[in-house]
């Protein structure tokens, strides 16, 4: 081993004893296609106990370890330059970066800095998570370890989950609410966005909830039921039950991710009909539309392949469902929900109820020319709210 290799570990160690270690980084691995990319590392505070958080980036996944100071020294020893090239030490008053090349030859460089560091205690950032996996619903839900890690195949589900958590959270968090948030989350399924929704609303927002899964199959109900009724969830339960058939009391917000086909308007028309202030979709299937286009026989250059059609039933789908949303006095927008690598049911469809009287002549007129030009008699949403 060089002797700035050895001067680095020395360095890291003094700054870890005398506490002023704020992180580390290691990079640049010595295979180009090992699966571990690089290695993080930050103190933490566990029980009294100061040790130091390691988070291996992984191609798929991440994972975390604490060591002390004994334990890290080890670590570095294995990983430098068996394993990685480069690492920098952040300390409170300089950077330190270790730089090896492909033939051994290790150099040191050491840059003063000037702004005020110290360093972050707080462990895993927990406090600021919108979702925090370490709850042991989301181990029940099949998500993660019993320590609250996420498994390897489920890195881009819970991708997919934090993302919508992050777009209801910058919808939900400037509205006033007068009480119990009332939440129909309709066709919720095996429950994965309606734990991060019940999440995100009492323990991120602070919010009282009353928040209604809608499921027709019995079996997942029954199961998400006895999830919620062991991790004492309160204002949170499942109803087996179809879109159609769903009975609402009071609602404000209405959510609907991937219902397919027309249960996607069964679920706006329930939302509009109930007043919702907010209306979120994530539409999944496009065949009533689709099947209209195909019976009326008119094709153009785009609709006359088969794939294109698709997809301009899709679009013609979500576009009249929006212009019916502002019929009824909402502002709506369309955005996407999750890259497309990670599902191709993307569109996400929100309303928000707004006190603006709507031109509805001419929504009226829009729909209308839609319809016309692409030979669809009816929209089904239409049907619902007329």
């Amino acid at each position: 081993m060089s002797d700035n290799i050895d001067i680095f570990l020395n360095r890291v160690a003094g700054a870890a004893e005398q506490s002023l270690l704020v992180k580390m980084t290691l990079s640049k691995p010595v295979q180009k296609h090992d699966e571990l990319r690089n290695i993080y590392v930050k103190p933490v505070l566990i029980k009294e106990k100061r040790l130091f958080a390691f988070t291996y980036h992984y191609e798929r996944r991440d994972e975390v370890k604490n060591y002390d100071v004994g334990q890290m020294l080890g670590v570095l020893k294995e990983m430098l330059p068996q394993r990685f090239l480069n690492a920098v030490l952040f300390t409170v008053s300089e950077d330190v970066t270790l730089l090896v090349s492909s033939k051994g030859k290790a150099t040191l460089q050491t840059k003063k800095v000037q702004e005020c560091r110290e360093p972050d205690l707080e462990h895993d950032k927990q406090k600021n998570r919108l979702i925090n996996p370490s709850n042991p619903w989301w181990y029940q839900l099949g998500l993660t370890t019993r320590e609250g890690k996420i498994t390897a195949d489920m890195q881009h589900k819970f991708k997919q989950i934090y993302k919508y958590a992050e777009i209801v959270e910058s919808l939900i968090k400037p509205m006033k609410f007068d009480g119990t948030v009332h939440v129909a989350d309709m066709g919720a399924g095996k429950g994965y966005l309606t734990f991060a929704l019940y999440e995100l609303l009492t323990q991120r927002l602070h919010l009282n909830v009353d928040i209604k899964g809608v499921e027709i199959r019995p079996d997942l109900v029954l199961k998400i039921n006895e999830i919620i009724h062991s991790s004492n969830l309160k204002g949170l339960e499942f109803v087996e039950s179809s879109i159609e058939a769903f009975r609402l009391e009071k609602l404000d917000v209405l959510i609907a991710l991937h219902a397919c086909n027309t249960a996607t308007d069964d679920a706006i028309a329930k939302g509009i009909k109930a007043g919702a202030e907010l209306i979120v979709c994530a539409p999944c299937c496009h065949k009533q539309i689709r099947q209209e286009m195909e019976r009326s026989g008119k094709v153009d250059a785009i609709t006359r392949y088969g794939i294109f059609l698709e997809r301009q039933a899709v679009m013609i789908t979500d576009t009249i469902r929006a212009l019916m949303m502002e019929y009824y006095g909402y502002k709506t927008q369309v955005m996407e929900f999750i890259e497309m690598e990670h599902t191709p049911k993307n569109v996400l469809l929100v309303g928000k109820k707004t006190d603006k009287v709507p031109d509805r002549l001419l929504i009226s007129k829009q729909i209308s020319d839609l319809k016309q030009r692409y030979g669809i008699g009816t929209h089904y949403l239409e049907t619902l709210l007329h």
